[in-house]
């Protein structure tokens, strides 16, 4: 008897958790999940420093300087980023400086070259600047330990480290970073049917599709796919090929072989060396879905028709590898969305149709199916940006009604638009 999706997700996530640790260089981490709190080793800003180009002065001997009645300061040193001033700034007294140079000693302030001009002789050092507003106390100056003190965590354990967490990483003195491990993801493809995507296809045969789709679907999802030869439609074969996956990866994908044919291997292979879940789901494409383990390796027996397998994927397998790699969010957002046109389904399985959302002119998220839904063929998948995800129990969609959509063009964790 089929599960329900609900049931298979939970069973295919019972099957895995996180990955052990590994250090990786610091770009590597990049999408990764952290899996200890990095810290600082010093204080960001590490000193006092200036916010922009102008003139480092005391805010109590610029008050009330205007373009009317400008504040006239001497100027006694120039300072540039990397270099340090040991020059006070005294009464009367100002300090030409660059952006991300030190302050110097006696100044609390900085004002913008744009709000000065050269005094009499000129604004360099042992001449006299102009200063023509008043700033307030503290302006254009980065405080140290503003950002962060020593010792503070700058990216905790669980988060997902992006371009900015790697800046604070590096500012923060890490070159490599603790991440969990990605996961290794066999992919098999089983039948004789089966040709290299380089061979012509003669009569009866197909290209092996899927072992490069699957693989794709793999990268995206942060894994590392191990591709593997074309099992052939014999038992021993797919023992073979069952347990040489099971050593050397951490998780095993087939695709087709899986459903009841006489030529069908997978699930009683799998029941031989291995467990069995469940084989069926309720819901099209892919009611055939298998999940497993061989040697305590999860395993999960996708529909050989490409887009079965491509839904089976986003639906199932992609939450579990995300799992594996320390992700929380583990599944694509969900939208509601205004139907373009009429949808028909059978009432009995889920259907996960595939289409695409885009904004109508009333501003409202509207779907569309992209082409034929048969789970032979690729493009409608190719075409769109989200699964239609139609309930059971119901036939018919009209037009203009409201339905959930799985956005694959959005990340697990955006927030869904709404309409």
């Amino acid at each position: 008897m089929a599960i329900t999706v609900e049931q298979a997700r939970e069973r295919v996530l019972k099957r895995c958790g996180p990955l052990e640790h590994e250090r990786v260089p610091l770009l590597e981490a990049l999408g990764r999940v952290l899996a200890k709190d990095a810290c600082s080793d010093i204080d960001i800003a590490p000193f006092d420093n200036s916010a922009m180009d102008g003139y480092a002065v005391r805010a109590a001997n610029v008050i009330g300087a205007s373009s009317d009645a400008p504040a006239t300061l001497s100027v006694v040193s120039h300072i540039a980023a990397g270099e340090y001033s040991s020059v006070e700034v005294g009464e009367g007294q100002a300090a030409r400086i660059m952006t991300g140079a030190p302050m110097p000693p006696g100044a609390d302030t900085v004002v913008m070259v744009e709000y000065t001009e050269p005094g009499a002789e000129d604004a360099e050092v042992g001449g006299t600047v102009l200063v023509k507003r008043e700033p307030s106390a503290g302006e254009n100056v980065r405080r140290r330990g503003e950002e962060v003190k020593a010792g503070e965590v700058v990216v905790s354990a669980g988060e997902v480290v992006g371009p900015a967490g790697v800046g604070l990483l590096a500012s923060s003195g890490h070159d490599m970073a603790l991440v969990y491990r990605r996961p290794r993801v066999a992919v098999l493809s089983t039948g004789d049917e089966l040709v290299d995507v380089t061979e012509a296809p003669g009569p009866g045969k197909i290209r092996n599709s899927n072992s490069y789709s699957l693989s794709a679907q793999v990268i995206a999802a942060g894994g590392l796919p191990y591709r593997y030869p074309v099992v052939r439609d014999d038992p021993d074969d797919t023992k073979k090929a069952l347990l040489k996956a099971a050593a050397e990866t951490d998780y095993i994908i087939a695709s087709g072989g899986v459903s009841m044919g006489e030529h069908d291997y997978v699930r009683p292979v799998l029941e031989e060396i291995g467990e069995l879940d469940f084989f069926k789901v309720a819901m099209r494409p892919g009611n055939p879905q298998t999940m497993g383990a061989v040697d305590g390796v999860p395993f999960f027996g996708l529909p050989g028709n490409p887009s079965s397998t491509f839904v089976g994927f986003e639906v199932f397998v992609r939450p579990a590898l995300r799992l594996m790699q320390g992700h929380r969010l583990l599944f694509r957002p969900m939208s509601r969305a205004v139907l373009a046109h009429d949808v028909k389904k059978k009432p009995v399985r889920r259907y996960y149709l595939r289409g695409r959302v885009d904004l109508n002119e009333a501003g409202e998220i509207s779907a569309s199916l992209t082409g034929s839904q048969s789970s032979a063929l690729l493009t409608a998948a190719h075409m769109g940006n989200c699964l239609l995800v139609l309930p059971e129990g119901e036939a018919l969609f009209p037009a203009g009604s409201k339905v959930e959509v799985m956005r694959l063009d959005l990340d697990e964790g955006t927030p869904s638009p709404v309409t």
